[in-house]
């Protein structure tokens, strides 16, 4: 048995913080006497690598099951991810609610006061109420050896962590990714902040340059500036969420003008300094150079996968340091007996693709014999959602992808200024889009863009898995009056493409007959 005495801390160290490295890396953690040989050695302790461990851990088949965290227990999603950023994004919205509050005949104040070291202490409170299911005596308790330490493999049928040496049959690596880093002259001299550091904030920045303007960016400049902020939000491209459905990302990019940030697109950093002001970034965009001074930096430019230092040539494994290690459609690397899940190897950086991975990697591990009835990734149907107000829902293709795949379809599309739910609530800029097939009411996918896109997708992603058309979705009753109430709109909308000359013969004929 080895005590880690790892010099691991979260800012501020307050109770809670306290509280949370208590559940997700206990100070006197005592690494375990390994087995002689284990089922399964799970490196890195993210969704992927929880569900995995603590799933193969819990079955009650005594399989010996070990899992290796190097920092945090939860990864990026409780600690740095997900959890954080929903907390400071929901106290940002309330702002935003009391600002917009005159249209409902509600007068705000003149100015509305943001305590924001509250709001960060709050997000720590939730962090650390959640973090018990992540934590290292929960994984204990599942009959999961959990290891502190920095994991590399050895041979090709052994990882050593903290000095010992763990064997292993099979292997999982989901130690996830990190924030990528642009090459900006001056930007590490002057210093920034990406989600892995943001979220130990304790007092506002007066002026914030946000780069990137993907999810991330546009989640977390949103938020800023609702709380407060003067927000810059930089991006390369000629549209925010230039991945999302166009029209979709033109009312969130209209929005985040709307919350008054300043918006510069087709940018490219040329360099930082510091200076007695603050931060200066020099820009350009378009043929247009510029500068502006900032009192933080924020990095919201894509993700990186963790691929370093864990020794993969030893053991055969094929990665790249841009796209992680490679795997196959059973998540199975180029080594059979290792396999990986998560952001570590997938292009859905998402939790909830991550726990739908771990799955596969359960049932192909450990339940597959022979290779018979292996899972597959690409068998998958995954909704996602992007959290600015409004939130941008999408699961399935989108019509571009439908069309390369050779499918003949059509869009059926519902504004919510028709939702009388939406209406009453003043939030009528958004729509559901659905796609079928042509002559068939298959769906193939959708985007929804409303407050609650989120709570919305997954009817119709339900609709998808299971197959489960729109005229199916039409004998659904919709309580009234919802947001919601848009799919069923959507889908009646797709029967009454049915009611055909012939069809209104036919009903002629029943009227008479009735």
């Amino acid at each position: 048995m080895s005590i880690q005495k790892h010099a691991t801390t979260i800012a501020p160290l307050d109770k809670y913080n306290q509280e949370l490295l208590d559940n997700v890396h206990p100070a006197d953690w005592v690494n375990p006497t390994p087995a002689e040989l284990y089922d399964l050695v799970v490196i890195g302790s993210g969704a992927a690598g929880l569900i995995t461990a603590k799933g193969a851990g819990g079955l009650g088949l005594g399989l010996k099951v070990a899992l290796i965290e190097k920092h945090l227990m939860g990864g990026d999603c409780l600690n740095v991810g997900c959890v954080p950023s929903k907390c400071l994004i929901r106290s940002g919205r309330a702002v935003a609610d009391i600002k917009n509050s005159a249209p409902l005949g509600v007068i705000p104040p003149t100015e509305v006061q943001v305590d924001f070291p509250k709001v960060m202490e709050r997000m720590r409170q939730v962090r650390t109420k959640i973090s018990p299911v992540d934590s290292a005596r929960d994984a204990k308790k599942a009959g999961v050896d959990v290891f502190f330490g920095e994991a590399s493999f050895s041979s090709k049928d052994s990882v050593t962590v903290g000095g010992q040496i763990l064997k292993f049959k099979k292997a999982v690596i989901s130690t996830g990714a990190r924030a990528f880093k642009p090459k900006i002259d001056g930007l590490e001299e002057a210093g920034y902040l990406t989600n892995e550091n943001v979220f130990s904030l304790t007092e506002l920045p007066s002026r914030m340059a946000v780069i990137g303007g993907g999810p991330i960016g546009c989640e977390l400049a949103q938020a800023f500036q609702n709380l407060g902020s003067q927000v810059t939000l930089f991006h390369r491209g000629n549209h925010v969420l230039n991945k999302e459905d166009s029209e979709a990302a033109e009312i969130v990019q209209q929005e985040l003008i709307k919350n008054g940030i300043n918006l510069v697109l087709n940018s490219k950093m040329s360099r930082v300094e510091t200076s007695s002001e603050g931060k200066v970034i020099h820009f350009s965009s378009g043929s247009k150079s510029d500068s502006i001074v900032v009192d933080e930096i924020l990095i919201g430019a894509g993700r990186q996968p963790n691929v370093e230092s864990l020794n993969l040539e030893i053991v055969g494994v094929d990665y790249d340091l841009r796209k992680g290690v490679i795997v196959n459609d059973n998540l199975q690397t180029s080594n059979p007996k290792i396999f990986a899940a998560g952001d570590i190897c997938m292009s859905w950086k998402f939790t909830h693709a991550a726990d739908a991975a771990a799955r596969i990697v359960l049932k192909n591990t450990l339940f597959s014999p022979f290779g018979f009835g292996k899972s597959k990734l690409s068998d998958l149907v995954m909704p996602w959602v992007t959290f600015t107000h409004p939130e941008i829902a999408h699961v399935g293709l989108y019509e571009e992808e439908a069309q390369a795949k050779g499918f003949d379809c059509n869009t059926i599309k519902i504004d919510f200024d028709d939702s009388d739910r939406a209406l009453a609530d003043g939030e009528t800029e958004g729509f559901l889009k659905i796609l079928h097939k042509k002559g068939s009411d298959e769906i193939l996918g959708a985007t929804i863009v409303a407050s609650h896109a989120g709570e919305m997708i997954s009817e119709i992603t339900t609709a998808i898995v299971h197959k489960i058309g729109l005229s199916k979705i039409s004998s659904v009753i919709h309580p009234y009056p919802t947001q919601a109430e848009v799919i069923k709109k959507a889908a009646d909308t797709y029967r009454r493409t049915l009611l055909t000359d012939n069809t209104k013969k036919l009903l002629g004929i029943l009227l008479k007959l009735s």
